[in-house]
């Protein structure tokens, strides 16, 4: 079965740009007030002062308002992503390794920023419709961390490497989202946790 989401093109004006990040506030807020049940275009469109009409002029539907801010999160999370890269990734495996925890902290802060990212997540957990937008935007820092790696690992074939970084990137995102509902776990002694596994891992390649 095919899930289709009604997303319309970005708006190319400055007010309209504006409009449309003042939309994925509000629905991030309300996302977190009354989850993805709950939550609906006529809902958003009142708490942001605009008639359902307008909505529906950069948002077909609730879904596609989920999309969008999914997407807009991923994003954020990327530049977090790309700013690492290009800080660590030039001095090597060793360099990125001892830095990886840096990587977690500034994911996490960044994602805690974003109004409603709990609700954000399980969306692109929960809904058939979006699950692709979690899928591609892992498997977009998967290919961004081999980019950054596989030069320093010419030993180890390509293929193995991207299913390693593959597999981090799922335990890096996992570990932070339980977060959100695991209260008897402290997420600096949680994230410290995980940076170390992925220090080995990364050891381990390098080895290799």
């Amino acid at each position: 079965m095919t899930f289709t989401v009604a997303v319309k093109r970005p708006p190319q004006q400055d007010r309209a740009r504006k409009t449309q990040a003042r939309l994925l506030d509000v629905a991030g807020e309300l996302l977190a007030e009354v989850g993805i049940e709950r939550i609906s275009t006529n809902m958003i469109a009142a708490r942001a002062g605009l008639s359902p009409p307008a909505l529906y002029r950069y948002y077909g539907d609730k879904y596609a308002v989920l999309e969008a801010l999914g997407r807009r999160l991923m994003t954020r999370q990327n530049a977090v992503l790309e700013a690492w890269i290009e800080r660590h990734a030039p001095r090597g495996i060793e360099e990125m390794a001892a830095h990886i925890g840096d990587l977690l902290a500034a994911n996490s802060a960044v994602t805690r920023a974003e109004p409603g990212a709990v609700w954000i997540l399980r969306a692109l957990h929960a809904t058939p419709s979006l699950v692709h937008v979690r899928i591609e935007s892992h498997r977009h820092v998967t290919e961004r961390l081999l980019d950054a790696c596989a030069p320093h690992l010419s030993g180890v074939p390509r293929d193995q490497l991207w299913q390693r970084l593959r597999l981090a990137v799922e335990l890096g995102f996992a570990a932070d989202e339980m977060l959100y509902e695991e209260d008897r776990a402290a997420a600096q002694t949680v994230l410290s946790d995980v940076a170390r596994m992925l220090r080995l891992l990364m050891h381990d390649l390098a080895d290799a």
